[in-house]
């Protein structure tokens, strides 16, 4: 079964505790540790809700846990939008323009690592883990410096998304279907 398909059963275990009006609106997959997989479920409804399925679909009540799903699935969607500037393609597109009207030294270098970086963060679903974290930081760095980047945007972007996942990690606890034990 692919990941897709992982996606849609949790999505549909987690359908099982809406209550009210609520919906299923995001469902996120996340391995904080090699083997250990599971899913970070929004509701959409009068409030926001959240709950943390395993790959069986039981709900997760272990608080530790549900920190681990949240951090690693935020800090993937943070990489993910920060890498290469946000939009991959327009990048691509700007470099080729780059290439053909001016040619400047290495620009065949970035017009591949911007390939590359687009073909490591991939399309949704995607499974964040640190693995997954470390690839995409990597590849995003390679492209800085081969646009001739000393310091990385990338890394500054990542460095500041501390309070944010915290933020988030607050939110998930305040408003999770269950008592976190």
């Amino acid at each position: 079964m692919g990941l897709e398909e992982d996606v849609w059963h949790a999505a549909e275990a987690a359908a099982a505790h809406a209550v009210d009006e609520e919906r299923v609106g995001a469902v996120l997959a996340a391995e904080p540790s090699p083997g250990r997989r599971f899913y970070l479920c929004a509701y959409s409804g009068s409030t926001e809700t959240w709950l943390v399925v395993d790959a069986s679909g039981a709900p997760v009540a272990e608080r530790a846990v549900v920190r681990d799903v949240v951090s690693i699935a935020a800090l993937c969607e943070i990489a993910v939008d920060a890498a290469g500037g946000g939009d991959l393609q327009e990048l691509r597109s700007s470099l080729a323009a780059l290439r053909l009207t001016e040619d400047p030294p290495g620009i065949e270098r970035a017009e591949e690592a911007a390939l590359e970086l687009e073909r490591v963060v991939g399309n949704p679903p995607r499974l964040a883990t640190p693995t997954y974290l470390d690839i995409v930081g990597a590849a995003t760095r390679e492209l800085e410096r081969s646009l001739g980047e000393d310091e990385s945007p990338f890394v500054r972007t990542m460095a500041a998304a501390r309070g944010s996942v915290e933020a988030l990690t607050s939110a998930v606890e305040a408003g999770y279907k269950m008592e976190l034990t």
